[in-house]
């Protein structure tokens, strides 16, 4: 299915240091199409270079969260000359792209689910780093249903639950409800309905609020230690902890701590104690 509207496809507002993004494709239960993903990547590549920007809340609009891939859209490319082949594979590679950001980006991201969120759209809740969801919300990777087994979306899943978890979800492609998702560890929180987003938002505000710096090392050696053998990481986090100690906000906080006072975080937060790629720096 191809965009015509001219509504945004990335809803955009702030809350503090808290940015809200919202999928804003309701008519297509939020499908992930070509367009809706380029716009959410542009929206989060911005989001990285606003230092004003703490924590983002990742929701939608309508009663779904997402549908995942846009099947529309991607059977069309079958009329092309290769049979869509060069498009599918276009097509993967922007979002597995769009996913890796969401785990790489220097501020927390939290996934705000009201519906269903299935395919590519439950791949998305499991690239957040926390996840609230209304006690209405479902999640499925169904593409064992349809001959298009979840292959990309179960590199997500299967770093967030169990192994036997996520193939049962692969391979039935059944509905999980909400609560049951929590049990699974793929969303932390379940909620009413009604108070999802204002729920959400405080969980966001609470940890955009944390010092930014600390926040970003933390996010960082959390997802480069999941990837190496205990050895390497315990090696590795130790070296991001020692320079954490010497950092500023460790300084501030820790001295708050022994004296009994608020910490002063601001005057400690205008940058991130780590270098690209999360090493630390020397």
């Amino acid at each position: 299915m191809t965009d015509h509207t001219q509504a945004p496809l990335i809803l955009s507002r702030r809350a503090g240091a808290v940015l809200r993004l919202s999928l804003n494709r309701p008519a297509a239960r939020n499908a992930l199409s070509e367009g809706l993903m380029a716009a959410l990547q542009t929206a989060l590549d911005d989001a990285g270079r606003d230092p004003a920007i703490h924590a983002i809340v990742l929701a939608a609009e309508g009663t779904a969260f997402s549908a995942g891939h846009d099947l529309r859209e991607m059977t069309a490319h079958r009329q092309d000359s290769d049979g869509g082949k060069a498009a599918y594979a276009a097509l993967f590679v922007q979002c597995s792209k769009l996913m890796q950001t969401i785990v790489r980006h220097r501020v927390p991201v939290i996934a705000e689910v009201q519906g269903i969120a299935t395919a590519a759209g439950c791949q998305l809740v499991a690239s957040c780093d926390l996840a609230v969801a209304a006690s209405t919300a479902r999640f499925a990777t169904p593409g064992v249903n349809i001959g298009l087994f979840c292959s990309t979306p179960m590199v997500a899943l299967s770093r967030n639950v169990s192994r036997k978890h996520a193939m049962e979800m692969l391979l039935t492609g059944d509905m999980v409800a909400a609560e049951d998702a929590k049990a699974m560890g793929l969303v932390n929180r379940v909620v009413h309905p009604e108070t999802l987003e204002s729920e959400t938002m405080a969980l966001a505000a609470k940890v955009a609020a944390k010092p930014y710096a600390t926040v970003k090392t933390g996010k960082d050696a959390f997802y480069r230690q999941l990837e190496m053998g205990l050895e390497d990481a315990y090696a590795y986090t130790a070296r991001v902890m020692t320079e954490n100690m010497l950092a500023g906000e460790a300084c501030e906080g820790i001295g708050a701590f022994l004296e009994k006072r608020e910490p002063n975080w601001p005057q400690f937060s205008s940058s991130p104690l780590v270098g690209e790629g999360g090493a630390p720096k020397a």
